[in-house]
């Protein structure tokens, strides 16, 4: 029952942890006991919202059945333990698409429920959540309920986001999205400084269902932000590429004894990924794998940071000060000598989502990642945490390891509502360094 495997995606704290498949723990004839359990799907959270050292961990993704799709409406219900490229495999057939994706197709639909995960194109489409019709959830106490927007309408809303804690999520209905081909039209805008981007942000957002940009964090000077935006539509049907394009080739099978993206490497990487765009506004047709998960080429990509793993912070931020808070996160990091391989700057919409605990909300949301140099890393956290606070913004917390109390209440101050509608018996570690200390 003791798997080691149950690492999350940022592999900051890698230990056995004990896990029992779902159908043990749904089988009727032997109900589990009561004690803590917690939902997990394919580990790809960065934090430990997704871990419960106190318990058991529910081991979700081997129910992975797709149990009905219409190929006329788009309408797809699946078991929860289905990832998201299982589910575009099966649709782009019938050119349907996710209507909201995270930038990786290897989450499962109930990570993608119980994160309410957003995509490149939060401003058009909003949360994963907005995009689910119906759920079936499973109670420690055996109880099993439809919820929906008119069904058990306080458990749909608290499942959505609620990072597992509302009870394990059997099947879900999900609308696609009716497309003219899975691919992408891609316009990929250079800009020279930070100020550039906010200056073309808007357009390119009201021009675009898709819209994403990539940010030099090290660059200073004249140079600071700037990056590369990468905004797009799906292509038309004339577009010749094979709707399946192989599969990934590459991979990281172990990880390398010290971190290899470290201010060096990185320094050159981004000069040349900067300067392999021209300048000024470049449209070519690019496919959907490459697009939006262009990661997910490489297996085991995480390794890279070496053995300590690495941390994500990501934000969001009103968009009056946006401007001013990204330069002082970025230059806070530099200052503080780490560098961030992935550094991600997109505008969050404000149509809201339908769930009770989601991260995203109208302004700016920055990501970045930084190798997990151990105390140095953990102090630069709580300062961008502060900077980010301070302006009236929330940190992601499945993106999250260690977010104090504090910052979380000033991050979701309702927070309660969610604990009203826990099931008792699931509990993560997130959950028992924030929300439990806050009511102590």
């Amino acid at each position: 029952m003791v798997d080691a495997d149950h690492d999350s995606w940022g592999r900051l704290d890698r230990r056995a942890r004990a896990g029992i498949p779902a159908e043990t723990y749904l089988d009727p004839d032997d109900p589990p006991r009561r004690g803590q359990y917690l939902p997990f799907g394919n580990g790809r959270s960065y934090g430990d919202s997704c871990h419960s050292d106190a318990g058991i961990l529910i081991e979700n993704v081997r129910r992975d059945r797709i149990l009905s799709f219409d190929p006329g409406t788009g309408l797809i219900r699946c078991e929860a333990g289905v990832t998201l490229r299982a589910v575009l495999e099966r649709a782009i057939a019938r050119r349907f698409f996710l209507p909201v994706t995270p930038g990786t197709a290897d989450v499962t639909i109930g990570g993608a429920i119980a994160n309410d995960v957003h995509g490149k194109n939060h401003h058009a489409r909003g949360t994963f959540g907005r995009h689910v019709t119906r759920l079936v959830l499973r109670r420690s106490d055996g109880t099993q309920m439809v919820c929906s927007p008119g069904e058990n309408v306080d458990f749909f809303r608290a499942t959505i986001g609620g990072m597992g804690l509302t009870g394990l999520i059997l099947t879900a209905d999900i609308q696609l999205m009716k497309v003219p081909s899975p691919h992408i039209q891609q316009h990929a805008v250079r800009f020279d400084s930070l100020d550039d981007y906010f200056s073309i942000v808007d357009r390119m957002d009201q021009e675009h269902e898709y819209s994403v940009a990539w940010i030099d964090q090290l660059a200073t000077g004249r140079a600071m932000g700037r990056g590369v935006l990468l905004a797009g539509d799906h292509a038309d049907g004339s577009c010749e590429f094979p709707d399946l394009p192989g599969k990934r080739r590459l991979s990281v099978p172990v990880s390398p004894p010290f971190n290899m993206l470290n201010r060096v490497t990185l320094r050159a990487f981004n000069e040349l990924y900067y300067r392999k765009e021209k300048p000024g506004e470049t449209v070519k047709t690019v496919k959907w794998p490459g697009y939006f998960y262009p990661l997910d080429a490489i297996g085991g990509w995480n390794r890279l940071y070496g053995p300590r793993g690495l941390y994500q912070h990501q934000s969001v931020y009103p968009a009056e000060n946006a401007p001013e808070i990204t330069a002082r996160l970025m230059e806070t990091a530099r200052q503080a000598g780490h560098a961030s391989f992935l550094t991600v700057l997109k505008r969050f919409g404000s149509e809201p989502s339908p769930g009770l605990f989601s991260f995203p909300r109208g302004g700016f949301t920055l990501t970045l990642d930084f190798a997990n140099q151990g105390p140095a890393t953990t102090a630069l956290l709580d300062r961008l945490d502060h900077i980010v606070t301070a302006a009236g913004g929330a940190i992601n917390p499945y993106k999250d390891a260690r977010m104090s109390p504090e910052t979380f209440a000033a991050s979701f101050p309702d927070w309660r509502a969610l604990e009203a509608l826990r099931d008792p018996d699931m509990m993560s570690n997130f959950w028992a360094r924030t929300a439990m200390k806050l009511q102590k």
